[in-house]
């Protein structure tokens, strides 16, 4: 759901107290020490610290957890999490290397332009001062997105991409009459939406003003009327709030729960995600069909499904054993058991 299935993650600016010179020198000292080599790159306790930081802010905001709780959940994960940092720099010098740095690039200003209409600002000047006023670093989240996207993009070229497009079409042909259950007309629903944003407003405004909109449309108000006049998508004029049909198993469970008992043209309570609050109405609901259809598309990514996982650690494992990795003492005991799982499973096999 191109409005609704992508909620952007806004990072809280970190502010740091003064503190005396000696002190500085100290907890500098700390921070640039080096917890891995990753070939002629190195990860910092300072990125880990950052990235962790992050992680916190994250699952707070998700989880509703108390921040000392997910500090503590997290801080016991430390050496996955370094482990996952040391994949992601693999990742990100096979992403400069395939030279998909203007590709990342491109999604990137693509999103930020795709938010600054959502919100009906004029330019992308105007987004960066209203993410400012709610406390977010335009840069860092710019930094955060090409570390995502970079990953994400070296998986789907080197990984995924291969996969989908190496089944014969006697393959898919055969995987679909032995699973024709999984290829049955799916239930469905078509959704509309009124989107109130939080960008340059008082949050509690916001969200008393969406209670009044969802209580306005239960009392029998044109939810097309109310998402034009009240919605903050910038297409809202045009499709009156209609987002479209979509596959029930396939919709985000943020979306798919506060749906789930709502009937025809009924409307959900407010649903709060990053950048703002979403009231969605049910336009219609098709019922699963039993009958089978063949599409070659959705039956390659049902093979494709099935094979990426193991597909993907054997990638990951033969990038780390053609890259020179060096983990600080202080920190393989918790980062080795870690990283290297895969290949201790191929060593014990070889072992027995």
């Amino acid at each position: 759901m191109k409005n609704i299935n992508s909620a952007i993650l806004l990072i809280a600016i970190l502010v740091f107290s003064v503190a005396p010179a000696v002190a500085q020198e100290t907890e500098q000292k700390v921070v640039d020490e080096v917890v891995a080599q990753v070939n002629d790159g190195v990860i910092t306790l300072s990125r880990v610290n950052r990235e962790m930081k992050e992680a916190v802010d994250s699952f707070v905001q998700e989880s509703k957890k108390p921040r000392e709780q997910v500090q503590a959940e997290i801080e016991a994960k430390k050496g996955e999490m370094i482990a996952n940092i040391i994949n992601e720099e693999l990742l990100i010098q096979k992403g400069k290397e395939m030279g998909v740095e203007t590709d990342v690039e491109a999604q990137i200003n693509q999103r930020f332009l795709d938010i600054m209409k959502q919100q009906n600002l004029k330019s992308l000047d105007a987004l960066y001062q209203e993410m400012e006023k709610g406390g977010a670093d335009a840069a860092a989240i710019r930094e955060m997105w090409r570390k995502q996207m970079t990953r994400d993009l070296v998986l789907q070229r080197e990984v995924d991409s291969k996969i989908y497009f190496g089944w014969t079409p006697k393959e898919v042909k055969s995987y679909f009459e032995a699973n024709k259950a999984k290829f049955t007309k799916p239930e469905t629903i078509s959704i509309s939406e009124i989107f109130l944003g939080f960008a340059g407003r008082d949050t509690d405004a916001v969200k008393e003003k969406a209670k009044q909109l969802v209580a306005q449309a239960r009392a029998g108000a044109d939810f097309g009327k109310l998402a034009v006049e009240n919605s903050d998508r910038q297409d809202a004029k045009e499709t009156k709030g209609k987002v479209g049909t979509f596959n029930i198993k396939e919709l985000d469970e943020r979306f798919a729960k506060p749906l789930q008992n709502v009937k025809v043209n009924g409307v959900s309570e407010p649903i709060e995600i990053v950048e703002g609050i979403e009231i969605l109405r049910i336009d219609a609901r098709q019922t699963a069909g039993n009958e089978s259809f063949f599409d070659e598309n959705e039956v390659r990514k049902a093979l494709t499904v099935e094979k990426i996982p193991d597909a993907r650690k054997k990638y990951m494992t033969t990038l780390r054993s053609d890259a020179y990795i060096k983990i600080n003492e202080t920190y393989r005991p918790m980062v080795a058991p870690n990283l290297f799982t895969e290949e201790k499973k191929v060593e014990t096999k070889k072992s027995k």
